[in-house]
């Protein structure tokens, strides 16, 4: 452990204790959701199961809740829902990664968490930082406790990567095949396409390029966060394209979220990559990670948050000294050749106080500060729901058309949308200042933030020949470490 190691330490847990009464006194503070305990948070990172607990690092900024230095911070769980707050856990104190412990993934591989990660720098002077002036460093670090995090080891840097590439690589997610360590990394070119670097390796230090995979055309010009999954016999490319244009209701955020099934064998050129898909349709969604756990299944967490929304729209708690927040852990399947999300069984514990409706045509009732929403449709028919006074969700069925819209509450978020052939059922999560919703068992997805005044409680329905369940529920039990 060096000086800088200590004193970051230290600088960190003094800062959370200062502003943590401020940040506390906000409603818009989320309740079963996972937030930074100060400042700013953004992608999810090393997500793992190690000695029978869940480990949930995230991007961390204690001192500044627009951004600014990048540590990883740590949440730990043995339920997902009983939670141990660990704070800042992975600092950015050595030469190469000054500038930010950037984003990456831990392997649990011989009863260590492998840690890798990008460590940013950025160099003073007249550059341009995409072909010159910045280092994307691939770091590791093996913990044998999954406590200490000091064990740093540079095992790339910008020259080792491909001279066709920009200074943009960077998020590597490692994982094991037919006894071989492979790792993935977001990469832009210096043509400016987006793609995705792999490398090999027989040891986890010493690693090879081996294979690029982009699509056909090109789509955006930086791939961020990859991450190479197999899921009922078919290999997924989950990844963050940024760069890509808008088409009608499609790709309407800044930067996007989606998936590619992988035909063929990615380590070499004989591949095909699917259409592109969009996990998430709200306003919120960025930056996913997944992992398999002991019982078998892939979950996902994203990051409900987006970088460089500035005069896009806002985010009113950074006036109390803290931003953004991970969505709820998601299992993830396939159905029909889809990508489905469905919020992990652990939820269910959370319910409490539960209400019922049969809805003949409309239901006008007053929800919680923080509920789910079960409505089942007899026959698919138009449909619109209003959550506290400002949050809309609508079904167009003869367009075949799933709309969430916000007024004045969104903070500049206005409409997203998708095509939807029938809706059959919804299960939405709504919080203090977020909203997820669920479509036919997770077919589609909406994630956004919104902020309603606390006196906001009411929910509107008008449908035909619903079933309504609502239920009130319980905040996440967090401890300090």
């Amino acid at each position: 452990m060096n000086a800088l190691n200590k004193d970051f330490k230290k600088l960190a847990k003094l800062i959370e204790k200062d502003l943590k009464d401020k940040v506390n006194k906000d409603y818009h503070r989320l309740n079963f959701h996972l937030m930074p305990p100060i400042g700013w948070l953004n992608d999810p990172n090393g997500l793992c199961e190690f000695n029978g607990e869940y480990y949930i690092f995230y991007q961390y900024s204690p001192f500044d809740a627009n951004g600014g230095a990048k540590f990883w911070g740590l949440y730990k769980t043995k339920d997902f829902i009983n939670w141990e707050d660990n704070g800042a856990k992975v600092f950015s104190d050595q030469p190469y990664d000054c500038h930010g412990a950037y984003s990456g993934s831990t392997l649990v591989y011989n009863g260590k968490m492998n840690i890798f990660y990008t460590g940013n720098v950025k160099n003073i002077g007249d550059y341009d930082y995409i072909n010159s002036g910045r280092e994307h460093n691939t770091i590791l670090i093996v913990s044998e406790d999954g406590k200490n995090f000091d064990n740093k080891k540079l095992l790339m840097k910008n020259s080792d990567y491909p001279n066709n590439l920009t200074c943009h690589v960077r998020d590597p997610k490692v994982f094991i095949e037919n006894d071989k360590f492979y790792m993935v990394q977001g990469a832009r070119d210096k043509e400016d396409i987006g793609q995705v670097i792999l490398f090999e390796s027989d040891d986890l230090v010493n690693w090879k390029f081996i294979n690029t995979i982009k699509s056909e055309d090109k789509f955006g010009y930086m791939w961020e966060c990859p991450d190479l999954i197999n899921l009922d016999n078919k290999t997924i490319l989950i990844v963050s394209p940024q760069g890509v244009e808008k088409e009608g209701i499609k790709y309407n955020n800044i930067y996007q979220t989606g998936y590619y099934f992988i035909e063929g064998d990615y380590k070499s050129s004989n591949y095909k990559l699917s259409d592109f898909e969009e996990i998430d349709r709200g306003f919120d969604f960025y930056a996913p990670q997944t992992f398999k756990d002991s019982k078998g299944r892939t979950i996902l967490i994203g990051w409900m948050g987006l970088p460089d929304i500035e005069g896009l729209y806002s985010n009113p708690t950074v006036e109390f000294n803290w931003q953004h927040a991970l969505t709820i852990p998601r299992e993830l399947n396939i159905r029909n050749n889809k990508l489905i999300q469905t919020p992990i069984d652990e939820l269910k514990e959370l319910r409490k106080t539960k209400k019922e409706f049969e809805v003949k045509n409309s239901l006008v009732d007053e929800a919680f500060d923080t509920f789910e929403v079960e409505v089942d449709f007899k026959n698919s028919s138009d449909f619109k729901l209003v959550i506290k006074e400002g949050v809309t969700l609508e079904y167009l069925k003869n367009e075949k058309l799933f709309n969430l819209s916000f007024n004045e509450i969104g903070f500049g978020r206005d409409i997203r949308s998708c095509k939807l052939e029938n809706l059959n059922n919804l299960r939405i999560f709504v919080d203090t200042s977020s909203i997820e919703i669920f479509i036919n068992d997770g077919e589609e997805v909406f994630t956004s933030r919104f902020y309603p005044t606390e006196d906001k409680k009411g929910i509107n329905i008008e449908g035909e020949n619903l079933k309504v369940r609502i239920y009130e529920l319980a905040s996440f039990n967090i401890k300090g470490e």
